[in-house]
């Protein structure tokens, strides 16, 4: 039972990184969708930037880890299944980039698009 609480807290972790990096787009059709997605887009800068700062996923995994008799996620979630893996390393700085500015753009887009649902349309 622990290794597969430990794969699917694994699956929701991805599913929140995605939600990270894309969610935004979901406020282009429903804007209050900003909110939620402005909580998981500062934490998740939060925990990459504060040292000492845990992220609860990769808490729960090691814990679901620890009773399968492994030790935690070495280096982290993102070191043990990301870098290196999904992503070259030689690639990170241009991915991190390239990730702020997707996080921009859904951002620009999303209040373009509310101003406009705000602003009556005047039709003479």
């Amino acid at each position: 039972m622990a290794e597969f609480l430990a794969r699917a807290t694994m699956v929701v972790h991805f599913a929140a990184l995605l939600y990270i990096g894309l969610g935004g787009f979901l406020a282009w059709r429903w804007p209050r969708a900003i909110f939620v997605h402005v909580f998981f887009a500062g934490w998740g800068v939060l925990i990459n930037v504060v040292p000492g700062l845990a992220c609860p996923f990769t808490q729960l995994e090691d814990y679901f880890r620890s009773k399968q008799g492994l030790g935690p996620l070495p280096g982290g979630f993102n070191e043990y299944y990301i870098y290196g893996h999904l992503i070259p390393r030689g690639l990170l700085p241009a991915f991190t980039v390239g990730a702020l500015l997707v996080l921009i753009i859904s951002y620009v887009g999303a209040y373009v698009l509310w101003r406009r649902r705000r602003t009556p349309v005047v039709t003479h």
